[in-house]
């Protein structure tokens, strides 16, 4: 009988399966859901979704932007904090105009 080689089924980084947001996120992202993805391109995933809240939400100040910031770091993993920042940073140059201070 022939051993098969063990290989790992998930990546090295934690997947979550199941996501929520902290209790001290309220008024405009109090009820959205949090959808869990995984990806082969979570730059641009993450900017898409970001984009996404920013309409669905309707995201008019940059106080609420740092609140929509503080929903994407608080549910995901530290491992695509970076891919966060970067997408925020993308987008939130696209929006610049359109963002009240």
């Amino acid at each position: 009988m022939r051993k098969r080689k063990k290989t790992a089924r998930y990546s090295t980084m934690d997947l979550s399966f199941s996501a929520s947001l902290p209790e001290d996120v309220h008024e405009m992202f109090a009820d959205s859901v949090c959808a869990v993805k995984c990806s082969l391109d979570p730059l641009r995933d993450f900017q898409e979704s970001i984009c996404e809240m920013i309409v669905a939400v309707g995201v008019r100040s940059w106080r609420e932007m740092e609140e929509l910031v503080y929903c994407y770091v608080a549910v995901n993993s530290p491992d695509v904090h970076g891919f966060i920042a970067d997408a925020f940073r993308s987008v939130g140059a696209g929006y610049q105009h359109e963002i009240i201070n």
